[in-house]
């Protein structure tokens, strides 16, 4: 079974490798993806936090928001309903699906026990996962994702090239 994790520094393009890639997967007949994107949400150019969208069934919520009183990580405060609600929900029905992805496994994500169980859940299955991962993470999920991994770093010399080749992986397969 083929995982591949991609990682790299803050804004270096990690979720839009990992969504290019899917949708050069998107094109194969039969082929499905479940899981989980993320994606910013700017207002007047600023960042004000993050959408959390499931592949499967478009569903989207918001992540983390600037304003808001959940748990914090940095200036951004996770929304742990949607999170659990759209999130994990989407990567327990991902175990259906030919490709899981996973964007992101960071420290937002991290906040979730019910997100942290569904990633655990994809992992013992027997699916492949193409998954975004938090570049310094401690976290024990985290770990276990860079030992289980083909772990990919994300820079701007290789971005463009990475989701042809990810895709051709998972084509072959």
């Amino acid at each position: 079974m083929l995982r591949i994790a991609i990682t790299g520094s803050p804004g270096i393009g990690k979720s839009t490798v990992v969504a290019k890639a899917a949708e050069k997967l998107a094109d194969k007949p039969g082929f499905k993806i479940g899981g989980i994107r993320t994606a910013e949400i700017r207002k007047e150019g600023q960042r004000e936090g993050f959408s959390i969208r499931d592949l499967a069934t478009g569903k989207t919520g918001v992540l983390s928001s600037v304003r808001g009183s959940g748990q914090r990580v940095g200036k951004y405060h996770v929304n742990l309903e949607e999170l659990e609600k759209i999130g994990a929900n989407a990567l327990r029905n991902a175990l259906d699906c030919d490709l899981i992805v996973i964007d992101e496994v960071g420290p937002m994500e991290l906040k979730s026990e019910a997100f942290v169980s569904a990633v655990e859940k994809v992992l013992e299955s027997d699916k492949p996962v193409l998954a975004v991962l938090h570049r310094s993470s401690s976290h024990q999920l985290a770990q276990r994702m860079r030992k289980e991994f083909e772990v990919l770093m994300v820079n701007e010399e290789n971005r463009d090239e990475l989701p042809e080749k990810i895709a051709n992986c998972f084509r072959e397969m």
